[in-house]
């Protein structure tokens, strides 16, 4: 399916990033073979390791997609990266992740991986599909799963978020597990 727009987001200034058709505007870094467009879906089969990206570099932005993991699944949303290094690591990371950690971590579902535990996991089991908005405005991130904040953090004040690329990439991880990934639409 192509990306929907409902008639608040095309007012808002939303615009698609993905098509359904093909991941021609779109940029798989490591083995190809881990991506491909299955009935519309953009779809992690697991294979190899690596991400994908948009062609575009973005600051300010609002990142709405869906996504639907497998059981156990392990992926990510890279936001402001570069292809230079880790990208969780140059930019940062919302951890998609099919295990629930109770406390809730900063490796958590919803997590900004490895520095900001989530409040909540508001996530849907495996096998259903999640609606995920990141909205990045200046250094202020903010993470929405199924309709719950679980994310707000101002990365000036977070000793290992400060010294983050402020411009980069947004990436979907292929972190060796199957996930499909829909609907994905920017604001900026």
């Amino acid at each position: 399916m192509a990306t929907h727009l409902s008639p608040e987001e095309q007012a808002k200034g939303f615009t698609p990033l993905f098509n359904g058709k093909d991941l021609n505007d779109w940029k798989i870094i490591g083995p190809e073979e881990g991506w491909e467009v299955q009935n519309g879906l953009m779809v992690c089969n697991g294979e190899g390791r690596g991400w994908i990206r948009p062609k575009a570099t973005y600051t300010d932005f609002v990142l709405r997609l869906d996504y639907r993991n497998s059981a156990g699944g392990n992926s990510g949303i890279f936001l402001r990266t570069s292809e230079e290094g880790r990208p969780a690591y140059q930019g940062m990371e919302i951890q998609i992740y099919d295990v629930p950690h109770d406390p809730l971590n900063n490796k958590s579902n919803g997590a900004i991986y490895d520095a900001v535990a989530p409040t909540v996991d508001p996530s849907h089991p495996a096998g259903e599909w999640n609606a995920i908005e990141v909205s990045c405005q200046g250094t202020m991130v903010n993470v929405i799963i199924n309709g719950r904040e679980v994310i707000s953090c101002d990365t000036s004040k977070h000793p290992d978020l400060k010294d983050r690329l402020k411009t980069g990439y947004i990436g979907l991880q292929n972190h060796r597990s199957p996930i499909d990934f829909r609907n994905v639409r920017i604001k900026v």
